[in-house]
């Protein structure tokens, strides 16, 4: 077994937060930083930059661990896929860049758990100082950050009277989802740089790549966290069919993401030892909590045929294509720089809830889009496709080891729709639309429903439809939740409680789910994590209007 030189850090997974810590941590020249990486460079992926090849990036099998959820009770027995990013970014080089933090009261209900240092005060000062965002520097926004945070161009058509229609239901509008008012319609704000996709990799990790304290290890699978009695002292990782050893001086910080890094602890000896001892892993820490409290939004689609030829399908003639591929490729501009999406909407549905319930997504394409062109073959038709998301699922599931080779995919179980509120929450949702698309203008836009389908409208019937097509959002948190009770993997520092010198830090340590994308608030969660492992005191909280 070869063994590296020691590191004063070693960082676990070059996803969201790993590549935060890497470029933040290597900043100071007295640091010395090892960044390991089961996944290759993103730049190998041209395609990876252009950010309406999402979709195809998110499920390209050579960027991705190849997940897929156990039979989930609840929804007809399916097995859920669950594509996650295995390249230099992690997912944030896979994602649908949309960039949303959740509503304060998210982060105010961590603080109420007994949380100190994360209410949506204490907090915001951390998204502001990771962004460069469009509107430029504010209470709310950041304007020099690494993260650009780019302004989403709507169409004249589409937008204006979705945004109508939804001011005629009693919904605001908003010009900004992260402003003074949060809850309403507008337009999404995403992570595009000059019409690339701007990834963690590229924004926050590649401009450090060389400091020579910084050593970045692509291609590694972390096995195990090494430890000296209660305290973390290293990594064994296999890189090349080699197992090597590094040894980190101060700190271990997993950062692997909400399968990998319990599946990490687990195969530590950290975690629950019955389940441990079960499959010949020594228990070194008995942490109950490990793998427990897996939280994702879900989602339901809803899709409907378009009047006529109004949609983004007519930017998908082959020709066209083409020509918009010229464009971005000198310009950095047109229809490959942006997402085909319409309009958004953040809804409360249950009075007592702090913050939203639902996301609203119209994009006017299918998911299944490609290019076509008259005499070679058809496209997908014009549609509007809109995803229904349950932000604050009830149901809990829970990451398990499938055997102790580190090799081995974890088990994983969302077990959605277990808990009665979600399945109302997604049929109130599926409702909705057809009342959106009922009102004018919207009613304009639209000549009928393809699914559920106009026929679908009894509970019992839309239940149905829930549990054979429910998804996730692709948003997995709380695996290694913060807290201060028995169930707790990390307090509030983001330290394992009972270990030393090992931290967690990305969106499994999130108590409870946000209500909206987690990619800006894993980035907000690293960047505050930084200073807390650098020993730096945290920013000065903001002072909001009452």
């Amino acid at each position: 077994m070869r063994t590296v030189k020691a590191f004063d850090y070693i960082v676990v997974g070059a996803g969201s937060a790993g590549c935060v810590l890497a470029g933040l941590l290597s900043s100071d020249p007295g640091n010395s930083v090892l960044l390991l990486e089961a996944g290759g460079p993103e730049t190998r992926h041209w395609r990876m930059k252009i950010p309406l090849a999402w979709r195809d990036t998110f499920m390209d099998p050579r960027l991705g661990w190849g997940y897929s959820s156990e039979p989930e009770p609840h929804a007809d027995g399916r097995r859920i896929p669950v594509p996650r990013g295995k390249v230099l970014g992690g997912s944030s080089s896979v994602n649908g860049m949309m960039y949303s933090r959740g509503h304060p009261a998210d982060y105010d209900g961590w603080r109420d758990l007994g949380l100190a240092g994360w209410s949506y005060a204490e907090v915001l000062p951390y998204f502001r100082r990771s962004e460069a965002n469009w509107r430029g520097e504010s209470l709310y926004h950041g304007g020099s950050g690494p993260l650009t945070v780019a302004r989403h161009i709507t169409d004249d058509v589409l937008y204006p009277r979705l945004i109508a229609t939804a001011e005629r239901l009693g919904y605001r509008r908003l010009d900004d989802f992260h402003g003074a008012e949060v809850e309403g319609f507008s337009a999404p704000d995403f992570n595009v740089h000059r019409g690339r996709r701007a990834s963690t990799a590229a924004r926050y990790l590649r401009p450090a790549m060389g400091r020579p304290n910084l050593v970045v290890e692509t291609r590694t699978l972390a096995h195990r966290v090494l430890f000296d009695r209660e305290r973390a002292i290293g990594v064994e990782y296999a890189r090349g069919g080699a197992l090597a050893q590094a040894h980190a001086d101060r700190e271990v910080i997993l950062a692997a993401g909400a399968f990998n890094s319990p599946q990490l602890l687990l195969l530590s000896g950290v975690g629950p030892a019955g389940d441990l001892e079960a499959l010949g892993i020594p228990a070194l820490h008995d942490l109950p909590g490990v793998g427990q409290n897996l939280q994702d939004h879900q989602s339901v689609g809803a899709v409907l045929a378009a009047s006529g030829p109004i949609t983004f399908e007519s930017q998908l003639r082959l020709d066209r294509l083409a020509l918009a591929t010229l464009r971005w490729q000198l310009t950095g501009t047109g229809a490959l720089a942006g997402l085909p999406v319409a309009a958004q909407g953040f809804l409360r549905i249950r009075p007592e809830t702090r913050g939203a319930d639902a996301q609203f997504l119209v994009s006017p394409v299918s998911m299944g889009a490609r290019s076509w062109f008259p005499g070679w073959r058809h496209g997908a038709g014009h549609v509007f496709s809109v995803a229904n998301v349950a932000l604050h699922p009830r149901s809990r599931g829970r990451v398990t080891l499938r055997s102790s080779d580190p090799k081995d995919a974890p088990r994983i179980l969302f077990n959605l729709l277990e808990r009665p509120e979600d399945r109302e929450t997604l049929r109130h949702m599926l409702r909705f639309v057809r009342t959106f698309f009922a009102t004018e203008p919207a009613a304009r836009l639209v000549k009928q429903e393809i699914l559920p389908g106009a026929g679908v409208r009894s509970d019992a019937e839309l239940d149905a439809h829930i549990r054979r097509s429910v998804a996730t959002a692709m948003h997995p948190t709380s695996t290694c939740a913060m807290g201060v009770d028995a169930q707790a993997v990390v307090d509030a520092e983001l330290r394992v409680r009972g270990l030393k010198a090992l931290r967690v830090v990305d969106a499994s340590v999130m108590p409870g789910i946000v209500g909206g994308n987690t990619n800006a608030p894993v980035i907000m969660i690293a960047e505050k994590a930084a200073d807390m492992i650098l020993g730096r005191p945290p920013l000065p909280a903001a002072t909001l209007p009452i």
